[in-house]
């Protein structure tokens, strides 16, 4: 599933812990994939559909560096890699072995693949960087998956950092690490998450000019007002 450009536009301009907010007043507390960090300071937020990838446990007879020319490996995930997705990969977690390196990666930037989005961590460090492929992860190890993975399957529903992840749900990416949308409450979050966005906005400057917390922050009902006579005026 492609996200439309406006789509793209309006989460661009929300920050995942915002979206974290929304989606907790609709219940979900279970959202933010744990482990996903960007991989260099300054990565852009980056929204797109979940292309997802996963990892079991290595077993000696299937981690094998033959299994990469299997039908079923990494590499021909990647060539069903739609442009603009996020590959979320389930590495369950493992900080021993890299599920991808720089090779792997540059070909996801040439498709022009969103970025990568992963509970464990990657390889091949330097050269990944230089791919430009923005990555989330837990950090680099040296040895290849096959040392501690075992890779099965590509968009079918994953766990990655405890959360989980179904394909063509909306992934969030930025500094704070990654989110996740639902696809089924995306049109919710559309709807709501910008005004969210805008109304901490307001209320950081009220703090700046001194107001108080209570009653600011969460807001009361007088607050709600000045806020909606605030974006009247605009």
């Amino acid at each position: 599933m492609a996200l439309a450009p406006e789509v793209i536009e309006t989460l661009s301009k929300v920050s995942t812990a915002t979206l974290t907010t929304v989606l907790l007043k609709k219940g979900l507390r279970n959202v933010w994939l744990r482990g996903t960090r960007p991989i260099r300071s300054g990565q852009k937020r980056v929204v797109g559909p979940a292309f997802t990838l996963r990892f079991v446990p290595a077993r000696e007879d299937l981690a094998t560096p033959e299994s990469w020319a299997s039908p079923r490996s990494t590499r021909a995930a990647i060539e069903a890699m739609p442009e603009g997705a996020v590959a979320v990969v389930d590495a369950m977690g493992v900080t021993d072995a890299g599920i991808f390196g720089d090779i792997l990666c540059a070909r996801m930037a040439k498709r022009g693949v969103a970025a990568l989005v992963t509970d464990g961590v990657v390889r091949d460090l330097a050269g990944v960087l230089g791919t430009g492929l923005p990555v989330w992860c837990q950090g680099a190890a040296a040895p290849p998956s096959v040392a501690g993975l075992t890779f099965v399957n590509w968009q079918e529903p994953i766990a990655c950092g405890g959360v989980a992840v179904f394909p063509d749900d909306i992934v969030v990416v930025d500094d704070d690490g990654a989110v996740l949308i639902p696809a089924a409450l995306l049109d919710h979050v559309l709807a709501t998450a910008p005004d969210q966005e805008h109304l901490e906005g307001w209320i950081m400057t009220e703090v700046e000019r001194g107001v108080p917390l209570p009653g600011l922050y969460p807001s009361d009902a007088e607050t709600k007002a000045r806020y909606a006579a605030f974006k009247a005026g605009k």
